[in-house]
Order: C-alpha cells, then sequence, then structure tokens
C-alpha cells in the first residue's frame, strides 16, 4: 500500500494517459512512478451460504444445553450460534445431540 506524499491519502494503481502503469492519489490525484513490483488482490464474494460452520470433529469442546432431539427424544444438546442472516436479526441457533449427533437448528427470533 502507497500513500500520497502530498495529502496522506492511499495511492491506487492506475493507467496513465500515455499508457504506463502509475499510482494516483484518491484524494488530491497526484501522480507517481510505480516503483517495483506490484501486487493486486481482489475481494472474493461470498453467500451467506459461505458463513455456516458445521462442526463434525468431536474433540472440539462444546457447551452443552438442555435441548430435546427431534430424532432420538435425548434431553442434552451441544450448541453454538451463526448469524447466518441480516444483522437485524437473531442469530441462528445449532444444535447437536450427545447421544445419536443428530443436528439441528432454530431461528433466533
Amino acid at each position: 500500500m502507497e500513500f500520497c506524499d502530498k495529502c496522506g491519502a492511499m495511492m491506487v494503481p492506475v493507467t496513465s494517459e500515455d499508457g504506463t502503469r502509475v499510482l494516483k492519489c484518491r484524494s488530491c490525484g497526484h501522480t507517481r512512478e510505480l516503483k517495483g513490483n506490484l501486487r493486486v488482490s481482489h475481494k472474493i464474494k461470498k453467500s451467506p451460504r459461505d458463513k455456516i460452520v458445521v462442526v463434525e470433529d468431536d474433540s472440539i469442546p462444546m457447551p452443552v444445553t438442555k435441548a430435546t432431539c427431534p430424532k432420538c427424544g435425548n434431553n442434552e444438546a451441544y450448541y453454538w450460534t451463526v448469524q447466518t442472516r441480516r444483522g437485524d436479526e437473531g442469530a441462528t441457533e445449532f444444535y447437536r445431540c450427545t447421544r445419536c449427533k443428530y443436528t439441528w437448528r432454530e431461528y433466533g427470533g
């Protein structure tokens, strides 16, 4: 990341009018010759589905709560929460039965 010598704002790589690559200030427009190698990165777009964590490893210690398993009727389950929807909505609660390992979820309100 490079910063402008004049105003201190972040500079970004652009192609100048003569076709060369230069760094240009986002605020004042000052340009500077590009020195050395330039690494450009980009953000990877992820969907909300990419953020759901599925825990398969039983060696990770998890909190236990009272919850009735819909599959076997056991009254204890491991639990964790994930924000799977918008920030102004409640988190999704995931449960995993301590007996049969069945996993289910409940949406927070």
